[in-house]
C-alpha cells in the first residue's frame, strides 16, 4: 500500500469516528460506482449526509477543505443520485453533503473539522 493510501485511510476512519461521536450512523464507506467514490454515507436523524474525507499532513500545499472545489462539490451531488438509485428503499427526509477535514501534524492528534451543508 501507498503512503498516500494509507494517510487516506487513517483520515477516513478518523472522519468515521468523529461523525459517529457526533450521533451521526455511518451506513456506509468507500462506495463506488461509474462516477466514483463516496468517501462515507451517514444518516444524521432523518438526513442522508455523503461525506468527502479530504486528509493532509500538512498544509503547505493548500488546507483540506481548498480540496473540495465547486466542481467536487457537483460530483458529490451526480455520486449522492446514483448512491440513493442504488438503494431504492432510502427515503430519507433531507440530503446534505458534509466535508471532514483531517490534519495530520508531525506530533500529536490528528486535528479534525467537520464542516456540514457544503454547497
Amino acid at each position: 500500500m501507498r503512503a498516500k493510501d494509507a494517510v487516506g485511510q487513517y483520515g477516513e476512519r478518523v472522519a468515521a469516528r468523529r461523525l459517529t461521536e457526533a450521533g451521526m450512523t455511518v451506513l456506509e464507506s468507500n462506495w463506488r460506482c461509474r462516477l466514483g467514490e463516496i468517501d462515507l454515507v451517514a444518516r444524521d436523524g432523518d438526513c442522508l449526509v455523503v461525506c468527502e474525507v479530504k486528509t493532509r499532513r500538512s498544509e503547505s500545499a493548500g488546507t483540506a477543505l481548498e480540496a473540495v472545489t465547486p466542481d467536487k462539490v457537483a460530483r458529490l451531488r451526480g455520486l449522492l443520485g446514483e448512491w440513493l438509485k442504488a438503494h431504492p428503499g432510502v427515503h430519507p427526509g433531507q440530503v446534505r453533503l458534509d466535508v471532514v477535514a483531517v490534519t495530520l501534524p508531525p506530533r500529536g492528534p490528528a486535528r479534525v473539522q467537520h464542516v456540514r451543508g457544503v454547497s
